[in-house]
């Protein structure tokens, strides 16, 4: 396809600056998904012809596309390995101070994001911070936002910590230098990182409010005030029915979890399980529901029941609080809608979001990232779902999820991936390509772990926005706002143009993804330093720190989310402690850029 002319290079650079406001306005607004918004985008600039078709899809095989997909198998490779149990039975010995806690928790997840994705590194410690809150009765909002600030943290320590290092890294080859090694961003990264984890361990933690966590099944489901039993009846239709037919009795969220049968305990029955006259049954519903049960089934009420929420669970039978975290398939959908019950023999007993149960008509409520789902089912199936669906599970009850361990071949691999970036044996992609397919080759991961680790939305999002940075590119619109920065700042020197990307980076952040933030501001960074006749450096470096600065809102990154509702935390709650975070990030990064990376 040949690039097609309309009206100049004034009207082309006109049609990629609105599309870049509106994408802009798209991701703030929320209501699309930031990767449907950006394909839209592509598919603008590239029906009107600003670049070629050619161009419009280069970006889904841009070398910053791969390695995050390489890096994303890396990390769930990681937790399949058995770190996790390691990490966790080492850091459970820790039960003392509140600020010891914060310290080595924050450190563990801040050292771990520095070599595998942010939420895999998250998805490490949440169920371990919880496990001490727990033995230690320390408020668990206290504990979650540390350690999830501290995986963001880590993410700027090296080239493969997070996306907008990735993609910094490409842009300064793009722009006829070498790629970022691995270790370029380390001393950047780790003094800013220990001085977040000091600040936040000793202070910060401070001026998080109390919330009403869920260190406990208790504390976020109030199961036994849904809990009824009610006696089937002579003239009960339900004699001799198949338990799943019990719905067709009831116009709500009604569940039998439990069976009393001839002083025997069925707790979660099969589907198919027949009911006889004189079976009590462990219902979970509302009053209004319950009425509406027992006056179609027949059925009555047992006022003084012998079944309780301790025995929703036995030997076969265990309940797991499970975290939606975003990747998942299943987010957007309802309970009713997953048929968790028929097609794996799972019920879904509560829904908590926000550190509040839902209450009402449970089965039609789209899920949610960061919502807490509490499962009952046998063991088998309940780890079934947890892997298929992509939860994270919580530690109440110990359920170990993943197959055979194979700790010290994956950290050889993952070693060796390392250690051949550093040395300039191999670059970025090419070294982590090879490791993550190494990791399927030995077993590590099956092929379709691989493909549900990658998280596809980010991967599409980089693909469809890498075309976009060209087209501001290519059509001058990067220069023009570089020569437009340049003359609003004229007599304050090159030194501000570095705090403002900061600081207007750390602002984008959030409130649109990360990656998004860096795609596009790279290009009018590396103008800005192309017009003024310095080194790129310190000018992209000021973007990719900026872009990973979000910590002031939980829609700024999925690890945010990911704590909100175990951590039973408000949208105000995370600027408490982000906005002061963020100020020290810049104070801390402006000066250092300015001596690692002179002009």
């Amino acid at each position: 396809m040949t690039r097609v002319k309309r009206g100049g290079e004034v009207l082309e650079q006109w049609i990629v600056f609105a599309t870049l406001i509106g994408t802009l306005a798209f991701f703030i607004w929320g209501k699309w998904r930031y990767d449907i918004v950006a394909v839209l985008s592509l598919i603008v600039i590239s029906a009107t012809g600003i670049i070629t078709t050619e161009e419009a899809f280069s970006g889904f095989g841009n070398i910053a596309v791969i390695t995050v997909a390489s890096v994303l198998i890396l990390s769930q490779s990681l937790i399949n390995s058995g770190i996790i149990d390691l990490i966790g039975d080492q850091l459970s010995k820790f039960s003392s101070h509140l600020v010891l806690q914060l310290l080595i928790l924050t450190s563990v997840v801040t050292l771990l994001s520095a070599f595998m994705n942010n939420i895999g590194a998250l998805a490490i410690m949440l169920p371990v911070a919880i496990q001490l809150a727990r033995k230690t009765k320390q408020p668990l909002s206290k504990l979650l936002m540390p350690i999830a600030f501290g995986s963001l943290l880590g993410g700027m320590i090296t080239v493969i910590g997070t996306p907008p290092n990735i993609i910094i890294s490409t842009f300064r080859r793009d722009a006829g230098g070498a790629s970022f090694s691995m270790f370029d961003f380390s001393p950047l990264g780790v003094t800013i990182s220990i001085i977040g984890i000091l600040f936040i361990s000793i202070v910060g933690y401070k001026l998080i409010p109390i919330r009403k966590g869920r260190a406990t099944v208790e504390d976020s489901f109030h199961i036994e005030d849904y809990l009824s039993e009610v006696l089937i009846e002579a003239s009960s239709p339900l004699i001799n029915q198949p338990l799943k037919n019990v719905q067709q009795f009831s116009d709500g969220d009604l569940w039998v979890v439990g069976i009393l049968r001839n002083k025997e305990k069925i707790p979660a029955p099969s589907a198919h399980e027949s009911l006889h006259e004189g079976d009590i049954l462990l219902l979970k519903a509302s009053s209004s529901e319950m009425k509406g049960f027992i006056n179609k089934a027949k059925v009555k009420l047992v006022p003084h029941g012998k079944m309780n929420e301790r025995e929703l669970a036995s030997d076969d039978i265990v309940l797991v609080e499970a975290v939606i975290y975003s990747g998942s398939q299943m987010e957007g959908l309802t309970v009713k809608e997953l048929h968790l019950r028929y097609k794996y023999g799972v019920n879904v007993l509560g829904i908590s979001r926000k550190g509040e149960p839902l209450t009402s008509r449970m089965k039609d409520v789209p899920l949610q990232t960061g919502d807490v789902l509490l499962l009952q089912g046998p063991t088998s199936a309940v780890q079934q779902v947890i892997n298929e669906f992509s939860w994270l599970p919580l530690p109440e009850r110990g359920l170990r999820i993943g197959g055979p361990k194979k700790v010290m071949l994956t950290i050889i691999i993952f070693i060796g991936a390392i250690l051949a970036t550093t040395f300039g044996l191999l670059n970025v992609a090419v070294a982590f390509t090879t490791a993550a397919l190494m990791m399927i080759i030995c077993g590590v991961i099956s092929i379709k772990e691989a493909y549900k680790a990658i998280e596809w939305p980010i991967i599409i999002l980089l693909g469809a926005m890498l075309p976009l940075g060209t087209a501001l590119e290519k059509t001058g619109g990067a220069e023009l706002l570089a020569q437009a920065i340049i003359h609003f700042s004229q007599g304050f020197g090159p030194g501000i143009l570095i705090l403002a990307l900061l600081i207007v980076c750390a602002l984008l952040s959030n409130v649109i993804n990360n990656a998004a933030t860096a795609v596009l501001l790279a290009p009018i960074a590396i103008s800005i330093a192309t017009s003024l006749g310095l080194s790129i450096d310190p000018f992209l470096m000021a973007v990719a720190i900026g872009s990973s600065t979000s910590f002031m809102t939980p829609i700024a990154h999925q690890s945010n989310l990911l704590v909100m509702g175990p951590g039973g935390y408000q949208f105000s709650d995370y600027a408490r402690l982000g906005l002061p975070l963020t100020s020290i990030v810049i104070a801390v990064a402006y000066p250092m850029i300015l001596l690692l990376f002179p002009l």
